[in-house]
């Protein structure tokens, strides 16, 4: 997900003397990548307080499960746990006495839509004011009027999507949240026509006539206009499959859908509520002519995890005070007790999907602290010299290295291939649900095609030698596939020699401590060879033609086997 994030805009919540390339370098260490910060382009003195030509814009790349970030508030808050010196300056919320009931019906389907914050107002439709026009524009949002803005406004803010009506155009003064009929036709705000498929989270208005697609984007029969004087100020909580079901069907990539598909916090709601209420009485000369309705029948949880001191310092390898620790914790939101040699942590409603177990805490507070920060020492057990030789990744690394000065030229390949590139019987293969597409639907049973693949698509090559290291998928039933480290090579060059590629394989194995090698005539009937180890089948050498052989064998035996007690006497000779 991205985000582009005004600095002055930002500085409204964050308290810190660091320049803006500070701010995105100490992000971009502990937190969120920040892809690059350059000069606003624009020259704003009401923006960049009382001095024009001196903001930026900050261009943020937020991993799928922070959608807590995708906001202001979450960047200011998130800086400032990681900025020495900083404080976060939360938003002030001015509430509003509560005026006529609520003059909509609305009947809500709790298995789809979390919770409804809504308001009615009477407004005046017009230009926003350049401060805001500015802070949309920079942020990759287009200034549309003073009604529109403050919906995107309040949803760049505080992370929460919002939508506005005009009431007048509710005539039935009814709502009815349900799922969608396959085929019913809508008109989205943007003038596109689309035909859903069915199981869409959408609003009518008792007569059967859409009014909304919730959560995605507002249709056509409900938009404010020039000559709006009433409008419904609307939140809505959703589905988060759902709405990912539906933007993806019908290519509606909304900002609104994008941040709702990963399940943000309703707790978020009434105070981006408060929010836009306030920016309407500011900008649009608002009045609240009704009273607030907030339907909640599905309340975020909170939740508790325990974690030990001595496992913090255990797993990041590094004594952390554990009064550091809890300021740590504090800074980013969560609630901490200390009860004796452990913290208690009560995880607030916004991180409370991706923050579960003990682990997750002590992630958040090594990456806080700062990987960078932490002291570069070798631990002692690997001064034992017989550790470095003792594990698979060794020996996989020796062999690639060993190929390597032999003139191969390691390749990567998918490990999902079409039908045509599948090796042996396509009912013996593992087949996706959901591909991606026709060339990524099985899973692949050997390397030899992929490799033979990526030779055709370099003709102009007479000379190649490629191999590659990866895994291989054999189908079992009722269970998960059994997968097979797996190294195949491939030598290509005119009038090539059975023996040259046999005594690759030979030298590669003596290089890992393996002799007891046989080769036998090929169990696949063409020309070529088995290869074992003693009575164990590890692989092939298949003659394709004169000037292409290929050769495939099984890794994973073959780590169970090698020797290194010749690599060590080498050493201490």
């Amino acid at each position: 997900m991205q985000i582009i994030i005004v600095d002055s805009w930002l500085r409204e919540y964050l308290d810190t003397k660091e320049s803006a390339q500070e701010v995105a370098q100490a992000l971009s260490l502990s937190s969120v990548s920040v892809e690059k910060v350059e000069p606003a382009r624009y020259a704003s003195a009401s923006v960049a307080g009382g001095k024009t030509n001196d903001d930026y814009i900050y261009d943020i790349e937020i991993t799928t499960n922070r959608p807590d970030l995708m906001s202001v508030l979450g960047i200011a808050r998130e800086a400032s746990a990681i900025l020495k010196g900083a404080r976060f300056k939360d938003l002030e919320i001015k509430k509003v006495e509560l005026k006529e009931k609520f003059p909509i019906e609305i009947k809500n389907d709790p298995k789809l839509v979390n919770r409804i914050c809504a308001v009615v107002m009477e407004v005046e439709n017009s230009d926003s004011p350049k401060k805001i026009k500015d802070r949309l524009e920079m942020s990759g949002i287009r200034s549309l009027n003073n009604l529109i803005d403050v919906t995107n406004y309040v949803m760049r803010e505080i992370g929460h999507p919002c939508h506005v009506f005009d009431f007048d155009l509710l005539v039935t003064k009814k709502m009815i949240i349900r799922e969608s009929k396959k085929g019913e036709k809508i008109t989205t705000l943007d003038d596109k026509q689309y035909f859903l498929l069915g199981g869409d989270i959408v609003a009518d208005d008792g007569s059967g006539k859409i009014i909304d697609l919730l959560g995605v984007m507002g249709t056509k029969n409900s938009v404010v206009r020039k000559n709006t004087k009433r409008i419904l100020f609307f939140l809505d909580n959703n589905n988060p499959q759902n709405i990912r079901r539906t933007s993806m069907s019908l290519g509606l990539r909304s900002e609104a859908a994008i941040i709702n598909e990963k399940g943000i916090d309703p707790e978020l709601m009434m105070e981006a509520l408060y929010r836009g209420i306030e920016l309407y009485q500011q900008i649009a000369k608002g009045r609240v002519i009704s009273e607030i309705l907030d339907l909640y029948p599905n309340k975020s949880k909170t939740h508790t995890v325990k974690v030990a001191n001595e496992k913090i310092n255990k797993v990041i390898g590094f004594e952390i005070n554990p009064n550091k620790s809890t300021e740590i914790l504090e800074k980013l939101g969560f609630s901490v007790k200390k009860s004796g040699e452990y913290l208690e942590v009560e995880i607030p409603t916004i991180r409370s999907q991706e923050v579960l177990i003990d682990e997750d805490i002590i992630e958040e507070i090594a990456r806080v602290y700062g990987y960078h920060n932490l002291p570069s020492i070798i631990p002692s057990f690997l001064t034992n010299k017989t550790v470095p030789y003792a594990n698979d990744f060794y020996f996989e690394q020796r062999a690639k290295n060993a190929l390597k000065y032999w003139s191969f030229t390691e390749i990567y390949t998918y490990s999902l291939v079409s039908e045509d590139l599948y090796d042996g019987p396509i009912d013996t293969a593992v087949k996706l649900k959901n591909p991606l597409s026709e060339d990524m639907v099985y899973l692949r049973n050997s390397l030899i095609p992929s490799l033979l693949q990526s030779e055709k698509q370099n003709p102009a090559r007479q000379d190649l030698k490629i191999f590659e290291i990866a895994n291989i998928y054999i189908k079992k039933t009722n269970d998960l596939p059994e997968e097979i480290l797996t190294l195949s090579g491939l030598i290509k060059k005119p009038h090539v020699n059975f023996y040259e590629v046999k005594g690759v394989v030979e030298q590669l194995l003596d290089d890992l401590g393996i002799k007891n090698l046989v080769f036998k005539k090929s169990q696949k009937g063409g020309m070529g060879a088995s290869v074992f180890m003693e009575k164990e089948y590890i692989g092939e050498i298949e003659v394709l033609d004169t000037n292409i052989i290929d050769f495939e064998l099984n890794f994973k035996v073959i780590l169970k086997n090698a020797n290194v007690k010749r690599i060590q006497d080498i050493k201490e000779a």
